[in-house]
């Protein structure tokens, strides 16, 4: 590997927490499949508030909520605001971009029109590009994604061969993931497209972060880094041969710490023990 292969003269080391798919509902009692989500969402807050070393920053990569409703989203504003760092958001399947924009506040950020109801931006840290994607698709083929033609073009713009070390965040699979119902409903339908589009810059992009799948999986596909964070909430299984929806039921919630050096990607994955009721 050429030292040049990460570009490391403007940069230091970043650190970020990545969060998945909550799915906090419209009351504390909220549960689903007989796990509480509310608790699971205040206790990862509580753990990533008490790391021996703080995060420059929170990504959480979709499916905050699992209904789009004002009740949901403000008990998920009212628990993310308690932490000491800045948080982001990527709008999953279950998520509305109007309504993370409204109830939902961020760290600085530049937004990118994509195209009505779309969340898409850009930011940096410690020399860092960070792109933040919206490949929610129409109802008709959820849950599976689809990015539009204009964020084709803007991950086409981002991903040049020269700038800054990049990082890419969406809430779906962009590649396939060798599990019969996975590859068949979970993918971004034209995530080839992407991939061909982040080739350029291979040599620069440090990963591409998602969630929706609910476990944690590292791909590696022509040199990039796919890697997905298991669920605050609850996990699939994803076997080869699983052609239907499994539910692991029995896997504890999830959260990855990233660390981003000069010239490596380290993800860290951990998992805490279930909070046993809707407190």
């Amino acid at each position: 590997m050429p030292a040049s292969f990460y570009p490391s003269e403007t940069v230091e080391t970043a650190y970020f927490v990545h969060i998945s798919d909550t799915h906090i509902g419209p009351t504390p009692g909220y549960s689903l499949r007989g796990h509480y989500a509310l608790p699971c969402a205040r206790r990862v807050v509580e753990i990533i508030n008490g790391l021996p070393q703080q995060p420059d920053f929170v990504i959480h990569t979709g499916d905050v909520v699992t209904d789009p409703d004002p009740a949901s989203f403000r008990l998920a504003a009212e628990t993310f605001s308690l932490l000491d760092v800045p948080i982001y958001y990527v709008n999953g399947n279950h998520d509305s971009a109007a309504d993370i924009a409204r109830f939902l506040p961020m760290g600085a950020k530049e937004e990118v029109h994509t195209g009505p109801d779309r969340l898409t931006y850009v930011f940096e840290v410690k020399g860092y590009r960070f792109l933040v994607l919206d490949a929610k698709g129409p109802a008709s083929i959820d849950p599976q994604g689809l990015l539009p033609d204009s964020q084709l073009e803007l991950v086409a713009r981002e991903s040049q061969s020269d700038g800054p070390p990049l990082v890419v965040f969406v809430h779906f699979p962009v590649v396939p993931l060798n599990s019969i119902w996975m590859d068949n409903n979970m993918l971004i339908a034209n995530g080839d497209d992407l991939h061909r589009a982040l080739l350029p810059a291979r040599n620069r992009l440090r990963g591409v972060f998602y969630g929706h799948v609910h476990q944690h999986m590292q791909t590696i596909r022509d040199g990039i880094l796919y890697f997905s964070v298991a669920s605050v909430f609850s996990q699939f299984g994803a076997w080869p041969q699983d052609i239907t929806t499994f539910y692991d039921l029995n896997h504890p919630p999830s959260y990855a710490f990233v660390h981003l050096t000069p010239k490596q990607t380290i993800v860290h994955q951990h998992t805490f023990p279930r909070p046993d009721s809707s407190g």
